[in-house]
């Protein structure tokens, strides 16, 4: 039987995986004992990867819709051509940014850069990708305090801090591998700030009970506290911050006696909370969804990160403001896809790394893109305007997944040509589709991933596709060709040229990879990899497998130093009213679920979550509404859609609010088309509702 070391692509730990293989088969799945990420411990979903092999059937052959709105198969060769035929027609009519796409985190970075390749610079069209839903909100604050989007921690840093404080994460059920981690630390305090007495926060020392969106006040009167009590770390911001002085001024106006009526915590409590800050010697402060997908979620984020700076707690073990991701491959999308910047990050108009990218791809710097993308959006927006005709939708589901997602159904239906490019020809958005492109999943395909920490790993080939399946690169490959692109693809023929590639481009940048090798992802059998953080730079030694940045005190931007940045609060856009009294919440539902279930539906887990749309409501509010458990109910939000849930009774939520899982159609459509100004994150996390018997 033949030992087989992958990396699992569903959440952003990328944990590393034993397959057993004898015959083409997969015989049993275990953990890696000795990768650093995981340590011998996966959840319930990379253990039942496995299921892959039997539960997706993959299709070999693409289906076109007919004059008739039926799908039948037809050739790759076809499907191609079609592809090219529909989409270069549609351009020569409305113009080159008349088609568009749309993509994902969960595909290998060679994959994502070859997609940059074909739309970005041959197309010339816009592309975003599905990270713009969980993630984008970190990176524009990685870029703007930090100089590049580069999170400072490693995982390990869980276990060696005395306090850890989660900012709307919910690692017990979003990333359960790395509260194994945490759970490992036995010493340290636990603080979780979130309005649901979430699996987090039940397990947690203290819960903040925050009033929903109320984490920036909390923020700058946390900072106003200690800078007033000179609970600071004046050294470390004298010589590695800037901009501290106007933040002073901005966090005066935060004071202890407002902060009850606006956050629900009293002025005790935050006076407790910023004691514990200060009495900690190993500072870390996490945060992921809860705080990335709000209406002025960029500046919380950089909020959590001047408290970090401020107190000292950045660059040494244990400490920092350390976003979790929430896809594998986020990290991947974000620095080497070219959609928001060229790969190995930087501008699209700056001369200089114009230059080192073309001269890295072996190309003029002509064929280059030449500005980021829209964001997802306005492409959802210009599709249902008539501005986009042509929509390609690779490897995600967003009649699901988008906020409000009504939305893509009437983008959809308002498009000439929708491609959707899947293992699954059953989703939301596939049975919307014009041409349906079939992929093989993860056990099939090749590429790097780049998980939260920085850590490149590698995903092999488990068993091998059969003949007439094609993965998601050979797909793209196939697309390419049939675009004409000749010469261009010479050099993007294999997941390991690609990667080659990225390693060029990325080359003198934060995220330098030259040094690493698909040998040394790979290992040997009996060895195995234990993957590599960026940088990892040309003719280093990796002497730790866990490394941390800033541990100089120096930054990406140009001062080297890292800058506070603040701003007023803004007018919260979603109010309670007579019409819609209650706040709707949503988030993770279980361990075994995943974004839009499509995936998480091939393993076990279906049998511990329910198949219908549940909500959790508080007995009392239930009694109160004369609602009985499992009781079926419409809510209707304030954006004018109602959907159907189960009511399941909830003490972890206050009486006022509601909390229903992403992973259901019918949550997503209730939720608000809000942005954030700067990331254009959507604001998933809150909206007024209503509820009907």
């Amino acid at each position: 039987m033949k030992k087989i070391q992958s990396t699992c692509n569903l959440c952003a730990l990328a944990c590393n995986l034993d397959f057993y293989v004898e015959n083409g088969k997969i015989e049993k799945v275990s953990p890696t004992v000795d990768y650093p990420v995981n340590q011998g411990f996966c959840c319930i979903k990379g253990l039942n990867l496995d299921k892959q092999q039997t539960k997706i059937k993959a299709r070999k052959t693409p289906l076109l819709k007919d004059e008739n709105g039926n799908m039948k198969e037809i050739s790759w060769e076809e499907g191609f051509k079609t592809f090219a035929e529909k989409m270069t027609a549609i351009q020569e009519k409305y113009g080159k940014e008349s088609v568009a796409f749309i993509s994902t985190g969960q595909i290998p970075t060679e994959d994502m850069a070859l997609l940059g390749h074909v739309g970005r610079n041959y197309m010339k069209i816009n592309g975003d990708g599905n990270t713009r839903l969980c993630m984008a909100t970190s990176v524009v604050a990685h870029k703007q305090s930090f100089g590049f989007d580069a999170p400072p921690y490693t995982l390990n840093d869980a276990e060696l801090s005395d306090t850890i404080i989660f900012i709307g994460a919910n690692p017990v059920i979003a990333h359960p591998v790395f509260w194994g981690r945490v759970r490992k630390n036995t010493t340290a305090k636990i603080i979780t700030i979130d309005p649901r007495k979430s699996e987090t926060a039940i397990n947690s020392d203290i819960w903040v009970d925050i009033k929903p969106k109320a984490d920036l006040v909390l923020l700058y009167t946390l900072a106003n506290v200690l800078i007033e009590k000179n609970w600071i770390d004046v050294d470390y911001i004298e010589k590695h911050s800037e901009g501290f002085e106007e933040f002073k001024g901005h966090a005066a106006k935060f004071t202890l006696e407002n902060v009850e009526e606006e956050t629900g915590i009293s002025a005790e409590r935050v006076l407790e909370l910023a004691e514990i800050i200060h009495n900690g010697k190993k500072v870390s402060f996490w945060w992921t969804m809860g705080v990335n997908q709000g209406y002025q979620a960029v500046r919380t984020a950089q909020a959590i990160i001047n408290l970090a700076v401020m107190t000292g707690n950045i660059g040494r073990p244990g400490t920092g403001a350390n976003s979790l991701t929430g896809q594998s491959n986020a990290m991947g999308s974000r620095v080497f896809s070219n959609t928001a910047g060229l790969y190995g990050g930087g501008d699209f108009d700056n001369p200089v790394r114009r230059k080192a990218v073309a001269e890295a791809l072996g190309v003029d710097e002509s064929v280059l893109a030449t500005k980021p993308t829209i964001p997802y959006n306005q492409i959802i927006e210009r599709a249902i305007s008539g501005e986009i005709k042509g929509l390609w939708v690779v490897c995600t589901n967003p009649r699901h997944s988008w906020a409000n997602n009504e939305e893509f159904r009437k983008a959809a239906e308002n498009l000439d040509f929708l491609v959707v490019q899947d293992i699954y020809e059953d989703t939301h958005t596939a049975e919307l589709a014009d041409l349906f492109l079939p992929s093989v999943p993860g056990i099939k395909k090749e590429g790097v991933f780049i998980n939260t920490e920085r850590r490149l790993s590698k995903m092999n080939p488990i068993i091998p596709k059969e003949e007439g399946e094609k993965s998601d690169f050979e797909i793209l490959y196939g697309i390419g060709q049939a675009l004409g692109m000749g010469s261009l693809l010479d050099n993007w023929k294999t997941p390991r040229d690609v990667f080659e590639l990225l390693k060029k481009c990325s080359k003198g940048m934060p995220c330098d990879i030259t040094g690493v090798t698909y040998e040394m992802l790979e290992g040997a059998e009996m060895s195995g990899s234990r993957g590599v953080q960026w940088p990892f730079r040309e003719g280093d030694v990796l002497v730790e497998d866990q490394r941390r940045l800033y541990e100089d005190g120096n930054y990406y931007t140009p001062s080297k130093k890292v800058k506070f940045i603040f701003e007023d609060i803004a007018e919260n856009p979603i109010v309670t009213s007579e019409k819609f009294p209650y706040i709707l919440n949503s988030g993770r539902g279980t361990v075994g679920q995943w974004h839009t279930q499509v995936r998480s539906r091939e393993i076990e887990a279906n049998k511990i979550y329910s198949k219908e749309s549940y909500v959790l409501m508080n007995p009392q509010l239930a009694k109160e509404l004369n609602i009985s458990e499992h009781e079926r109910v419409k809510i209707v939000s304030q954006n004018g859609v109602t959907s159907e849930f189960n009511v399941v009774y909830s003490d972890t939520v206050k009486k006022e609010h509601l909390y229903a899982p992403m992973h259901y159609i019918e949550t997503n459509s209730l939720t608000p088309s809000l942005y954030d100004p700067y990331s254009k994150e959507p604001s998933y996390k809150t909206v007024a509702v209503n509820i009907i018997k």
